[in-house]
């Protein structure tokens, strides 16, 4: 959750950065639990890259299409 929660800020900074307005009170609302990559059991099995020391991964380009949950994005 902290992972999310921590990208989440990211974005709505750069979002604010780029001009958009974002309400204190929208982001009240903004919860890490409603997405996909958390797994409320604890258990997780993946390949994580690491990034430079501190440094975070690119947010994802929102023009790029999504993968649906089961696709790789491997063809």
């Amino acid at each position: 959750m902290l992972w999310t929660t921590r990208y989440i800020d990211v974005a709505v900074g750069r979002l604010r950065a780029e001009g958009h307005e974002i309400r204190d009170e929208d982001l009240a609302r903004l919860s890490p639990l409603k997405h996909r990559n958390l797994n409320p059991l604890g258990r997780c099995s993946f390949t994580a890259s690491v990034p430079a020391a501190g440094a975070l991964r690119p947010l994802r380009d929102p023009d790029a299409p999504e993968l649906d949950e089961d696709d790789d994005g491997q063809r």
